[in-house]
């Protein structure tokens, strides 16, 4: 073959590929803020932010750049959803129950009581109707959602004095998420919406008498253990929390679709990333709050079997009142039910067997 030929048809080539190729270093630049719900120091959560903004930076060779802003620097932690609408910042990290009192629907993104575990909920919004469904109730608000990140079942909290029934419930000033809280009111407690960095001292002054964060990572850095003796289990509340990144529709429609790729690819990486880092932390954290005196206990029988009376009651309800969460809801129920057929015949039995032996 002539020599001339190869290299002609060889740059016509590199052309061709250079033309169909991504073209992220010929956009333009591009800086958004991310308003968090969560202090920094939460490494776990509030890092999600993080490795997901490292992410899209390297993804784009430095192009779009987001920079983090931890719970009340930029607006209140709980003022993200108005501020993400309104466009005051691009986007915000967080956690949708927060926002129960806009629209109970919003918890249906992220965890409900008795709801999904981590990979029930990541099943949902990846390969069942999850995101599209969650997308279509956003965009009332303005917003897209993508994957954040899951802590995993949680801990059902701290507790200045032992629970040993359900009538100890009555009258506790408990800070735990608006939907947990509306479950337990007919028991007398008496929920609280503290934010995270409030929690210590209103547990060590005794305006709360019990509360619930996440599990033994974080919990041990805020430093719960000394101020309140026992520890109980499971956060029914929360069997698989999903966060989330809102983003302002109109910010992101007006990406290129490179950037587009970008956010959902470091979204992703995010999302598997702050599950992973619970759940490799949480043994060791658990282990070292019991030897230094923690008291671990179990919810009675009696609050487990109450509380699940209490949600279907609160559920119906609202089937019956909202036909957002009535839509949402329907398809989240059948697609628990489905994964909980299967995951006690092959996952359940098998965690039970291992969980039993003494390696």
């Amino acid at each position: 073959m002539d020599r001339r030929s190869v290299i002609k048809n060889a740059g016509l080539a590199g052309i061709l590929a250079a033309s169909a190729a991504p073209a992220v270093h010929a956009q333009a630049a591009i800086r958004w803020r991310m308003a968090s719900s969560y202090p920094k120091s939460l490494d776990t959560v509030y890092g999600g932010g993080e490795i997901f903004a490292k992410k899209v930076g390297e993804l784009t060779g430095g192009k779009f750049q987001i920079s983090v802003h931890a719970g009340g620097e930029l607006m209140p932690a709980m003022g993200v959803v108005d501020g993400v609408q309104s466009g005051s910042v691009e986007m915000a990290h967080t956690s949708a129950y927060y926002f129960y009192g806009k629209d109970p629907t919003f918890s249906l993104g992220c965890s409900i009581p008795f709801g999904m575990n981590a990979r029930q909920i990541t099943a949902w919004m990846y390969s069942g109707n999850g995101l599209k469904l969650m997308r279509e109730f956003y965009a009332k608000y303005n917003i897209y959602n993508l994957p954040a990140g899951n802590t995993g079942a949680q801990m059902g909290g701290w507790f200045r004095k032992e629970i040993k029934s359900l009538a100890d419930l009555k009258g506790l000033k408990f800070r735990t998420n608006p939907f947990a809280g509306r479950v337990l009111e007919p028991f007398g407690v008496v929920p609280q919406s503290i934010p995270a960095a409030d929690l210590y001292p209103a547990l060590e002054k005794g305006t709360i008498d019990a509360l619930e964060w996440v599990g033994p990572y974080d919990d041990q850095k805020l430093g719960f253990n000394k101020v309140a003796p026992f520890y109980y289990y499971p956060g029914w509340w929360e069997g698989g929390p999903h966060l989330d990144f809102y983003i302002n529709t109109k910010e992101w429609e007006k990406l290129p679709a490179e950037y587009k790729a970008a956010l959902e690819v470091a979204s992703s990486h995010a999302h598997v990333s702050v599950l992973a880092k619970y759940d490799a932390q949480n043994p060791m954290a658990l282990k070292q709050l019991v030897g230094a005196g923690t008291k671990l206990k179990a919810f009675p029988q009696d609050v487990m079997n109450a509380a699940f009376k209490s949600a279907q009651q609160v559920y119906a309800d609202l089937n019956n009142t909202n036909p957002e969460w009535k839509k949402i809801y329907a398809d989240y129920a059948k697609f628990l039910a489905d994964q909980n057929a299967w995951f006690r015949y092959a996952e359940g039995t098998y965690d039970r067997f291992m969980q039993a032996q003494k390696l």
